[in-house]
């Protein structure tokens, strides 16, 4: 499918983005809650400048994309198992930062667990693709 992005329009980008990933389950999770994520941070950082954990989550959230995405152009098989592997131990990682966030009342209760219940999901499949893939090697 051919898409046509205009420059300086980034619903265009958005719709381009989503058509790549469609085929991929892990790759759309991972993509929405890094924009979850992102839109916590923005909400979050005005309130709370230079809070390193706020930077921590940001962080290992948005990893967890990326290196799917990166896994999913693997070379090879091994490429793809540590791409997996990687964003999966960024998807702990960003488990801890939201657990600690919400004791230390940075994030309220309710949200904190509606993003915990999205981090978990996403470390679910990982944990599954990571375990089927040793699995073929």
């Amino acid at each position: 499918m051919n898409i046509l992005i205009k420059c300086g329009n980034s619903l265009n980008i958005i719709i381009f983005w989503r058509c790549i990933l469609t085929n991929s389950i892990i790759a759309n999770k991972s993509f929405d809650f890094a924009i979850d994520i992102v839109n916590l941070y923005k909400r979050l950082s005005t309130s709370n400048k230079n809070c390193v954990l706020l930077n921590q989550l940001l962080r290992s959230a948005t990893s967890i994309g990326a290196n799917v995405k990166e896994g999913l152009r693997g070379e090879s098989k091994r490429d793809f198992l540590s791409k997996m592997y990687i964003a999966l131990k960024e998807a702990d990682e960003t488990e801890y930062w939201i657990l600690l966030l919400v004791e230390t009342e940075f994030i309220e209760k309710d949200l904190g667990n509606e993003m915990l219940n999205k981090c978990r999901e996403i470390s679910k499949i990982l944990n599954s693709i990571v375990k089927t893939t040793k699995k073929q090697i």
